[in-house]
């Protein structure tokens, strides 16, 4: 039952190796507002780039294989499950036939022309049942392409982020974006030091599941013999006693900090060390030019 401990998906995993985090966490935190920000309102030749980008830095990122081979399998395996999900569930109603017009009489009229029909079966009989015929067209494969490569490329791109960077530095990089702010009085101080308790806090949280996961197989919960009334309050109870446990968790943390120190931790003590060393420099500006070219190629290239 130690399956949880071996996906790192959100947490950051300590190590030298890789090119990866030796990049600016404020390049790589643009990045990742790259991969979730330019699949609005593009085609499905972009997200699918996408999706081939992103498997390419993670299978040329040096980082070690196993920090990152379980989450990614589980999540193409989610993400096709949630595509092939969109295509098969029904995306619209029909749309009844009204007489109209002949296109040849309107000029410059625009034709509209109903979805294409690219596989069907059916009807198929099931144990005396008459099932289907299922078809599938082309705008409900174009929202499962899109589904599933928005769901792989908002997950993957953040995770990779996450796991290969720091939580203080990461918090160092959302305070140098957020600088502006401080002169309108807003406690920018005060958001970053929350966000760096959420992320240490993820953890914890994971330590909890899987403490709760142990519990139920070890006491061997026949579901089946419950039955479905049983089986859910079961699981309720269970919800609930996570919730405990996690608050508990939360408050003695809290009365920890507040017995060590009463003021908030500056970001610019998390300023990583990654910055001063010089051989980085051109790794850092090739990013930001790829950034850019991409960011172009999305200005002229994607449009939906």
């Amino acid at each position: 039952m130690d399956w949880l401990k071996k996906i790192p998906i959100g947490q950051y995993v300590d190590g030298n190796s890789g090119w990866l985090r030796n990049i600016d966490p404020r390049i790589k935190f643009s990045w990742v507002l790259m991969f979730l920000l330019t699949p609005v309102l593009s085609h499905e030749i972009w997200r699918v780039a996408l999706v081939f980008a992103l498997l390419l830095i993670t299978f040329s990122s040096c980082l070690p294989l196993r920090i990152w081979w379980r989450s990614l399998l589980l999540l193409c395996c989610f993400s096709a499950f949630v595509g092939c999900l969109a295509i098969i569930l029904p995306t619209s109603e029909m749309v009844p036939v009204m007489a109209v017009r002949s296109p040849d009489e309107l000029p410059q009229a625009i034709v509209v022309s109903p979805d294409w029909e690219l596989f069907s079966v059916g009807p198929v009989d099931f144990a005396g049942l008459s099932l289907g015929p299922w078809s599938i067209s082309r705008r409900a494969a174009e929202l499962g392409i899109k589904t599933s490569t928005l769901t792989f490329t908002v997950i993957h791109s953040v995770n990779l982020m996450l796991i290969s960077t720091s939580p203080e530095h990461l918090v160092w990089a959302f305070s140098w974006f957020l600088t502006p702010f401080r002169l309108i009085g807003i406690p920018v101080d005060r958001f970053c030091f929350q966000l760096l308790l959420s992320l240490r806090f993820l953890p914890l949280v994971q330590e909890e599941l899987q403490n709760l996961f142990r519990s139920l197989s070890t006491r061997a919960v026949d579901f089946k013999g419950l039955g479905f009334k049983a089986s859910l309050r079961l699981l309720l109870s269970v919800s609930e006693r996570l919730l405990l446990n996690i608050l508990l968790r939360a408050e003695q943390g809290a009365e920890s900090l507040l017995t060590r120190s009463k003021e908030w931790i500056s970001p610019e003590e998390f300023r990583p060390n990654i910055l001063i060393n010089p051989r980085n420099f051109i790794l850092n500006m090739a990013s930001v030019l790829l950034l850019v070219l991409v960011i172009v190629l999305r200005s002229q290239y994607s449009k939906s």
